[in-house]
C-alpha cells in the first residue's frame, strides 16, 4: 500500500488516527531518548542538546495533538494504544544496532567515535524518511480539513536534515557512501513497518 492511501485510511478514522499520532509520538521519544543516553556530558554540543530537546518537543506536541480527535485517547503508550506496537517501537533501536555494526566492521570504529557516527548516520537516515512522511501527512490532514497539523514539525526535521549533512560532510571525506549504505538498511526497516501498519489498519476495520 502506497504512503498516502495508507495515511488517508489513518485519518478517516478517528481511533486510528490517535493511535497513529500515539505511535509517531512514541518513536519522536524514543529518538530523543537514545540522542540523551549517547551522549558525553563533557562533549555535548549545541546541536546534539539541540536535536534533543526538539525531538522531545515533537513527542509532546505529536501527543498534543491526539486531544483534537478525542480528549480520552491514548493516555499512555502501551501497546493497545500503538499502531503496529512491535515494529514500531523497535524500528530506531534496530536501525540503530544495524549502523553500529557496520561502522565497527567497516570503518573499525568503537567508543564514543563509533556513538557519535551511529548518532550522524541513523540520524540522517530518520530526517529522509521524516522529509518524505510527514509532508504527505500534512497534506492529507489538509484534503480531509483535519484540526491535526504536523507544519511546525516539518520545519524543524529539514532543519535536522541540514545539520546532519553537514556533520557527516565532516565525519568522513566518503560520507555520502557510507549515508547510502544506512539509508538501503532503514528503506527495508521501513518497508517491513509500512506494512506492518496496513495489517493493523486492516484488522482495525474487520473488528468494527
Amino acid at each position: 500500500m502506497k504512503l498516502e492511501e495508507l495515511i488517508k485510511n489513518i485519518v478517516n478514522d478517528d481511533q486510528i488516527h490517535a493511535r497513529f499520532l500515539n505511535t509517531l509520538s512514541l518513536q519522536e521519544n524514543i529518538g530523543a531518548r537514545k540522542i540523551s543516553a549517547n551522549e558525553l556530558p563533557e562533549t555535548s554540543t549545541y546541536m546534539v542538546l539541540k536535536h534533543a530537546a526538539e525531538e522531545h518537543r515533537h513527542a509532546f506536541y505529536l501527543k498534543k495533538q491526539i486531544g483534537k480527535l478525542s480528549s480520552s485517547a491514548c493516555p499512555t503508550y502501551e501497546p493497545d494504544y500503538l499502531l503496529a506496537p512491535y515494529s514500531s517501537k523497535y524500528y530506531l533501536n534496530k536501525l540503530d544496532v544495524a549502523t553500529s555494526r557496520y561502522l565497527m566492521e567497516q570503518l573499525g570504529l568503537k567508543g564514543a567515535k563509533l556513538k557519535f557516527g551511529a548518532y550522524l548516520l541513523v540520524t540522517y537516515a530518520i530526517e529522509v524518511r521524516a522529509d518524505e512522511i510527514y509532508p504527505i501527512y500534512q497534506d492529507v490532514l489538509n484534503s480531509a480539513g483535519s484540526k491535526v497539523s504536523v507544519r511546525s514539525i516539518i520545519l524543524e526535521e529539514q532543519g535536522h536534515l541540514e545539520e546532519m549533512t553537514a556533520q557527516l560532510k565532516s565525519f568522513s571525506p566518503d560520507w555520502e557512501f557510507h549515508a547510502g549504505n544506512i539509508v538501503s538498511i532503514e528503506k527495508d526497516l521501513y518497508q517491513n513497518w509500512i506494512n506492518d501498519l496496513a495489517i493493523a489498519i486492516q484488522q482495525e476495520h474487520q473488528v468494527s
